[in-house]
């Protein structure tokens, strides 16, 4: 994705993805909605963009602004009854992903593009170790010609990627602490090297010394496999460190879309985006205010 200038405008948003060949993923005009009892609720309304391959985009923006429904839309998980896809397509390496039967689903999600999903606290299934829960995604995905022990290898290489002991592979998830579960939810989603990562709230639950230490390895490993991404959050801090391309969603419409620099040093922008700016703390000025007030 190739982003120059910033948008001030949701009008421009449509006209302002730069399309390239070369491009991994490419989303046009993709709209989703949601049927329920209670009436339909547009909750993606006609939003594009593209990746390139090793680029990074952050989707920011508040809680129901489409963000995790565009990422469950690209990976084809909506709710079966009640989520659909209206128009739109979804291009990734060649492949137009609506169109694309179940089986193929299958085979990519998890070998060419993996997902992490918000909560590491329930991400994990309790029944299984987790060496044994990062082994099946590449016994599904990517074992073929690899014998049970090149498998195992493999799992013990990706744990020490993320910095979790060898030794505890056969231990259970609710023997690990809340940032130790969200590193081993990242081990499931690159042990097959996807070419697209997709990382939703993926600090979420974490206090904020654990956060810092996901994000700085989330990062690390995306640029030493080479691995594009999508990273969705509400918290403008996480993308500024993190991606080199942010997409601000509203109501379902990407209202501003960037560079990471354009974004966060434009003087002018949509009236969303200088409410989330505004949302920002200010340290200096909070401490001239508690000073004032002794």
């Amino acid at each position: 994705m190739d982003c120059a200038t910033p948008l001030t405008h949701a009008l421009k948003t449509e006209a302002y993805v730069i399309m390239k060949n070369d491009a991994l993923l490419d989303v046009k005009n993709l709209r989703v909605r949601y049927h329920t009892d209670d009436g339909t609720i547009h909750a993606v309304n006609g939003i594009s963009f593209s990746l390139t391959k090793g680029s990074s985009i952050g989707l920011v923006g508040e809680t129901g602004a489409g963000k995790t429904t565009t990422a469950l839309s690209i990976l084809r998980l909506l709710p079966e009854r009640t989520g659909k896809i209206i128009s739109g397509t979804i291009t990734f390496a060649g492949k137009e992903l609506t169109k694309a039967t179940d089986a193929d689903m299958r085979a990519i999600r998890g070998a060419e593009i993996a997902m992490i999903f918000q909560d590491p606290m329930t991400s994990l299934n309790p029944v299984f170790t987790v060496g044994e829960q990062i082994a099946e995604s590449l016994r599904l995905h990517n074992a073929i010609g690899r014998s049970d022990k090149e498998i195992e290898d493999r799992v013990d290489e990706v744990l020490d990627m993320v910095g979790i002991p060898v030794s505890r592979k056969a231990e259970y998830p609710h023997q690990f602490s809340g940032g130790m579960r969200q590193r081993i939810v990242i081990a499931i989603a690159l042990v097959c090297e996807p070419d697209l990562l997709i990382a939703d709230e993926p600090t979420t639950a974490l206090d904020v010394t654990i956060q810092a230490q996901v994000l700085t390895m989330i990062k690390e490993l995306r640029d030493r496999l080479h691995t594009s991404m999508i990273l969705i959050s509400h918290d403008l801090g996480i993308i500024a460190q993190t991606c080199d391309h942010v997409a601000v969603m509203y109501a379902g419409k990407l209202v501003e879309m960037g560079t990471a620099e354009d974004i966060f040093t434009a003087e002018s922008h949509h009236p969303y985006v200088t409410g989330l700016f505004g949302s920002i703390p200010n340290l200096r000025r909070c401490s001239h205010e508690i000073v004032a007030q002794r």
